[in-house]
């Protein structure tokens, strides 16, 4: 952990601790992150963006597969709202698609931009003694950041109503983390 992790007060979280919040929520976004896409090519698997809808959703399966061994290696307790995520994460992205393609990448470039918003705060509070998550966090960031630009380049903000659309779905990805970090 970074040098701010040696001037902890009392009831601060440990660094083991930190690591454990980062991987069951980096977990559990990226098993929601896989139900999006799900639920997307439910409604859209037959149109012209299915190809880069399942490009996405095999990236996010690879990133749900690092995570869910840590979980396994380092003894981490997943989060307890999985069951949420499960349903939320299809209903988010069914009925984005069922707004039409614009729409789903407009989802996509909210959810990515959270996404690179939380992996680059995690990156950082990352030591030397975390270099291996830290390059596998900065890795995914990569990855996400690029969905979030196939998103765009797919007239995401000609979507109806993007910016609210946009703000609503960050918003929630937002509050998705704060929780499952914790529970």
């Amino acid at each position: 952990m970074s040098e701010t992790a040696d001037r902890r007060l009392p009831g601060d979280p440990t660094a083991r601790q930190i690591v454990e919040r980062m991987i069951r929520v980096d977990h559990a976004g990226e098993y929601g992150a896989g139900r999006i896409y799900a639920g997307q090519l439910a409604v859209l698997g037959r149109s012209g963006t299915a190809p880069l809808l399942r490009h996405m959703q095999a990236q996010e399966q690879h990133h749900l597969d690092t995570f869910a061994a840590l979980i396994t290696a380092r003894r981490v307790r997943p989060t307890l709202l999985l069951p949420l995520w499960h349903l939320a994460g299809f209903a988010l992205g069914a009925a984005t698609a069922a707004l039409g393609e614009r729409a789903a990448m407009a989802c996509t470039v909210a959810v990515e931009e959270a996404i690179d918003e939380h992996y680059g705060r995690q990156a950082a509070a990352l030591g030397d003694d975390e270099a291996a998550l830290r390059g596998t966090i900065e890795t995914f960031r990569a990855e996400e950041a690029e969905h979030r630009d196939i998103g765009l380049a797919h007239e995401a903000e000609q979507a109806p109503g993007y910016r609210v659309l946009h703000r609503l779905i960050k918003a929630g990805c937002k509050a998705a983390i704060a929780v499952s970090e914790r529970l």
